[in-house]
């Protein structure tokens, strides 16, 4: 191998690890809101209540949302709102209980 095709397989490992640690970093930060102080909320499989309860959140929760979806209004600490905030696969809890401090997405859309 010359210097040359050494320096450039050197910078392209580099640019890679580089950008893997910026995706676990930014990962790692991801905003977190509070879930309504006094609240036990329910997670639930999809975006409505007639979707099964998967666990419940401990009070003084906090969540990191990954996308938000428009299901059931539900009505909450927070106000009335269709939006539901994607917290893990599968999970999701209304926004209506979420201080996310607004009234539309603060995430993208799930898909």
């Amino acid at each position: 191998m010359s210097t040359d095709e050494n320096t450039t397989t050197a910078t392209a490992t580099t640019a890679a690890a580089t950008a893997g640690e910026t995706v676990a970093a930014m990962a790692s930060t991801a905003t977190r809101y509070a879930v309504a102080p006094g609240y036990r909320v329910n997670v639930r499989s999809g975006p409505s209540t007639q979707y099964p309860v998967v666990r419940s959140l401990p009070l003084g929760a906090t969540v990191a949302i990954s996308c938000q979806k428009y299901g059931e209004w539900i009505t909450g600490p927070y106000g009335t709102t269709k939006i539901w905030d994607n917290i893990a696969p599968g999970e999701y809890v209304s926004d209506a209980y979420v201080r996310t401090g607004s009234d539309g997405l603060v995430a993208p859309r799930c898909a």
